[in-house]
């Protein structure tokens, strides 16, 4: 007996570990196809997925932007250099702003630049030509060009688009506006008998007659808070991801999976993914905390649980979307959908939506774009749309909740029906054997 075991053992041995990867024996060779077929139709999905997922977050960043971004200009000045600088900046050749401006009238703001202010507006600035005309006859030292023309702007609305495309042409088309008006007050001031006084007192009248001042409303002070508007995004992600596949193991190994109702199983995995985004968001809030993000600027003390609940929210509309549909694409195919789910949702995040082409209009429903710009609105006090982006959220979250029982259902019954035929043929199988 024992040493017809230990035959067993030895060969059980060397078929486990003794053949090489070319074995010429007929095992070895379906074992070889199995795994190259395996691998290589993994890899090939990978192809498969940079040239189609991974374009569409190049795409959101190739020739950005696409469309301008839209300005008004406010002339509260009412002269000749208000009219010539509100025509100049509305008549630019296409092409050579970022910035597409519009003329709106002064007098749909009676509250004056402050009004303007807050709707965050390109405005000039009241007086700019009187001010000008009188120091070039009575020199003023106090004078100052930037006076002239204030740009308000939102940094924290979207950093990357303030520095890389508002600033920029903002300056490129103020300055050259600035160039040409103090060329034309030289020439203005040539003849004037005044001018060695003007240039004795006041050189910067002549120099720089008109300038301007870029005012930040809102600007991206907290460098730290790039993690949470940006790549803590992906990070949740992978909490998520986490999440789904401790609870997948839990049940594989406890056998829920199987000994469980349906209704049993469902309310099971409902339970550990609230559970563990609810545990996990009010550590990842935490640890915000820690390193002084701050909270209260907005909403006061109840800014620390509308930040937890947001990150709560975005981590169940990300995991819940994952445990559902791992139930169908399984842990093979699970990792290919969480690529897509991730690059899809980063794509419209770098810049505002409104520059990027058509395709990537779906953002405004996207779980990161929402996430994102709440957080922005509980830190640095931009725009408040919480409230809809909360809704949007949980319409995710709603649909996970329809689709996971779905799939778990159909997922069952195929289990069932392939119990039973496999119930059925070993019973045929009984039933063909020779009786003793």
């Amino acid at each position: 007996m024992s040493d017809s075991t230990s035959s067993h053992d030895f060969s059980m041995k060397k078929t486990m570990s003794s053949r090489g990867f070319f074995d010429k024996s007929k095992e070895g060779a379906h074992a070889r196809a199995t795994y190259l077929k395996v691998f290589l139709g993994g890899t090939f999905a990978m192809v498969i997925l940079i040239f189609t997922v991974f374009s569409l977050y190049w795409g959101s960043l190739w020739k950005t932007p696409v469309k301008n971004l839209p300005g008004w200009v406010v002339d509260f000045d009412g002269g000749s250099l208000g009219e010539s600088i509100t025509q100049a900046l509305t008549t630019q050749p296409q092409g050579a702003s970022k910035i597409s401006w519009t003329s709106i009238p002064a007098s749909q703001f009676p509250g004056g630049p402050s009004e303007v202010a807050s709707l965050v507006l390109d405005e000039l600035n009241a007086g700019t030509t009187e001010r000008l005309s009188n120091s070039l006859i009575t020199p003023n030292a106090s004078y100052s060009g930037a006076d002239a023309m204030s740009v308000y702007a939102v940094e924290a609305r979207s950093e990357n688009a303030f520095r890389s495309l508002i600033r920029p042409s903002v300056q490129t088309s103020l300055e050259m506006i600035s160039r040409r008006i103090a060329a034309q007050t030289a020439q203005q001031a040539a003849n004037s008998t005044n001018l060695p006084s003007v240039l004795t007192i006041s050189a910067q009248t002549i120099v720089t007659p008109v300038s301007y001042q870029i005012v930040n409303l809102r600007p991206f002070d907290i460098p730290v808070a790039t993690a949470v508007t940006f790549v803590g995004l992906i990070y949740q992600v992978i909490l998520s991801f986490f999440v789904v596949m401790i609870s997948l193991r839990a049940r594989e190994e406890s056998g829920f999976d199987k000994t469980l109702s349906l209704r049993g199983l469902i309310a099971l995995r409902f339970a550990s993914s609230f559970a563990g985004y609810f545990t996990i968001s009010f550590f990842y809030t935490l640890l915000n905390v820690a390193f002084k993000v701050p909270m209260n600027r907005t909403f006061g003390h109840a800014g620390f649980i509308i930040f937890w609940m947001l990150n709560f929210c975005g981590m169940l509309c990300l995991g819940l979307a994952l445990e559902s549909l791992i139930t169908l694409l399984t842990q093979a195919g699970i990792p290919f959908f969480m690529m897509l789910w991730i690059i899809a949702n980063i794509a419209v995040c770098s810049f505002p939506i409104q520059v990027l082409p058509s395709i990537f209009r779906y953002g405004y429903a996207a779980p990161f774009y929402n996430v994102s710009r709440s957080i922005r609105t509980i830190v640095f006090g931009t725009r408040n749309q919480v409230g809809l982006s909360f809704g949007i959220l949980i319409a995710w979250i709603a649909i996970s909740c329809i689709t996971l029982p779905l799939f778990q259902w159909f997922v069952r019954r195929r289990q069932q029906k392939a119990a039973h035929s496999s119930q059925n043929l070993l019973q045929e199988e009984k039933g063909s054997l020779p009786s003793s």
